[in-house]
């Protein structure tokens, strides 16, 4: 009996025990700016399964149905699965948008910027005339921290066939004394600021990718990077608190040498 195709139905459903009947749609093309093909809902012909034996047989007879049927030598000859021909598109790209490849390019660009500024207090805090090995120690390692940030962004956007485009980086400043809170205070408060332009950045990042509908990529930034982000901010903010109790001078030194520990 040959299969009769049904309208578009609003919702998806399947059958969850023998005997309930479901609608199994299939997907049509809609562009991702790039030639390359996403999907939208549309209907597949009733189809039914009955056991014989312990195994499943899935007919077209309008009957009942608990599976998908699968018909993989039809479905590749879809354009949503069209491999490229031109060497400039990437063959890994699906359903990626542009809005998302420049969004997370300019997170890196955030990734990278706050790396530099935290490098340039490693720089400070190492000086001869400073000698706060903690503080360099602790902004070092958050300038690689930041870097590698930066880097997992990039194997990603690599990853969903996007392209790596770096922007400039602004130049951070060198001197953090600071005439009423001393160089480590204002340094540290420095560096919760980032940390929470940072997170909202991220944040920005996430909504890019539900507005876009990409589950995978807005799982991403969760797993990799907001859980780790919250975590840095109540961390700083606690040096922030502690170096406001010590106040300028040997309190200080002796929040420095925590840091080394």
């Amino acid at each position: 009996m040959a299969a009769k195709f049904l309208s578009p139905v609003p919702a998806f459903s399947l059958a969850a025990k023998q005997g309930d009947t479901a609608r199994v749609l299939i997907t049509s093309p809609t562009s991702d700016g790039h030639g390359i093909s996403c999907s939208s809902v549309s209907a597949f012909p009733s189809a039914s399964r009955k056991k014989r034996n312990t195994s499943l047989v899935v007919s077209a007879t309008g009957e009942t149905l608990t599976g998908v049927v699968f018909q993989p030598f039809e479905e590749v000859k879809k354009e949503v699965f069209a491999v490229p021909n031109s060497p400039q598109v990437s063959l890994a790209r699906q359903c990626f948008v542009d809005e998302c490849g420049a969004a997370i390019n300019e997170q890196i660009n955030v990734e990278y910027t706050a790396s530099y500024v935290y490098h340039a207090m490693f720089a400070y805090f190492d000086r001869d005339n400073i000698a706060l090995k903690g503080l360099a120690k602790f902004f070092k390692e958050s300038s690689e921290e930041e870097r590698e940030h930066a880097e997992k962004l990039m194997e990603y956007q690599n990853i969903r066939g996007g392209k790596v485009v770096l922007h400039s980086i602004l130049t951070p400043p060198s001197e953090f004394e600071h005439v009423e809170k001393g160089d480590a205070l204002y340094a540290m408060e420095l560096a919760l600021s980032l940390e929470k332009l940072t997170n909202e950045k991220l944040l920005s990042l996430h909504k890019v990718a539900d507005e876009n509908n990409d589950p995978q990529m807005a799982d991403f930034v969760e797993s990799e990077f907001l859980t780790e982000q919250v975590e840095s901010i109540k961390k700083i903010a606690e040096y922030v608190a502690q170096l406001r109790m010590v106040g300028k001078g040997h309190g200080v030194w002796h929040f420095d040498q925590m840091l080394l520990n």
